[in-house]
């Protein structure tokens, strides 16, 4: 990929939904809410299954078999409703290397990391994602990314440190390294799909990311004599891998569908807000305080709202050859 890989976001409807920057910006929000929300789920659904890859695997699952039902259930389409024959062609492998590089191994990798981890602030290293994804997105996708920029992400990363804990204490590890490796996966994942998703409409992107991402899974499952904890889950197990998978879907299907309007840097940016949410029903459910974390969740906040307000008054870019 190179930086003739950038085309036009000029206004052209997507389904319902208008191909604009704003709308992409607004579905990132939605995302966020809903990240913010399987995060405080995904709390408690996790200590009732055996490892948490076993959960990993049964909730991709049944995000997997949902998405790969709505996909045939709309007829199957591969190209953008509208406007496909002035898309660019992308390759099928594509989708294949998003399957296994976002929606499998990364995973395994980030899971598998955070139980070997012994430092608390190494779920921070996560939270770096939208870094990789600048470092990315800009010279092979062309993406803008200014002083502006520069400021909101910095907030934004400020506010996770101080949410998170002292980042000080983290320590080189083979669980830290994990997360590390899991994190640019996803990051190299971002900005593929917003290359393919050019060509390709986003339901199509999510279902062969969760389809093939859970056939990998379900490998790594039988390789690490995990088939049978997830054979023998019990009736309330997969109720709530049912309940997180189907939070998993939306968060697939409000992702793509931002990726496919607006930059990879400004989507990955706003989704930081879900810290919001998650701090939130963390108070009025479980009557966790507020105030500790009052300065973070304000830094985060500002960073979010900075890159959507950036966003929408950045001219979009000019057609480029592909």
């Amino acid at each position: 990929m190179s930086t003739n890989l950038i085309t036009s976001t000029r206004s052209r409807p997507l389904g319902r939904i208008p191909d604009t920057r704003a709308a992409g910006i607004g579905l990132a929000l939605v995302t966020a809410v809903v990240s913010g929300v399987a995060v405080f789920v995904n709390a408690d659904a996790v200590a009732r299954f055996p490892d948490a890859t076993t959960y990993t695997t049964a909730k991709n699952l049944v995000a997997a078999l949902v998405l790969c039902g709505l996909w045939l259930a709309s007829g199957r389409p591969v190209r953008p409703p509208s406007g496909a024959d002035e898309r660019p062609r992308r390759p099928a492998w594509g989708l294949a290397v998003v399957g296994v590089v976002g929606g499998s191994v990364p995973f395994v990798l980030f899971f598998e990391g955070l139980a070997r981890s012994a430092s608390v602030p190494a779920a921070f290293l996560h939270k770096t994602l939208v870094v990789w994804v600048a470092l990315l997105a800009v010279p092979l996708l062309a993406e803008r990314f200014d002083r502006w920029h520069a400021a909101a992400v910095a907030t934004l990363l400020a506010g996770q440190a101080l949410l998170v804990g002292s980042v000080a204490d983290l320590r080189p590890g083979t669980g830290e390294a994990m997360i590390l490796a899991a994190t640019l996966l996803w990051a190299v994942e971002v900005v593929l799909a917003r290359w393919l998703l050019h060509g390709y409409a986003p339901l199509a992107v999510g279902a062969a990311r969760m389809g093939i991402g859970v056939v990998v899974l379900l490998g790594w499952v039988a390789v690490t004599g995990r088939a049978g904890d997830l054979a023998s889950l019990a009736a309330h197990q997969w109720g709530w891998a049912l309940l997180t998978g189907a939070i998993l879907v939306g968060y697939v299907v409000s992702w793509f569908a931002a990726l496919a309007r607006a930059q990879a840097v400004d989507v990955t940016a706003v989704l930081v807000a879900g810290a919001l949410v998650t701090a939130l029903l963390d108070a009025a459910v479980r009557g966790a305080p507020l105030a500790p974390d009052a300065a973070a969740l304000a830094l985060i906040g500002l960073g979010a709202a900075g890159i959507a307000v950036r966003a929408r008054r950045t001219p979009a870019p000019t057609r480029a050859a592909t």
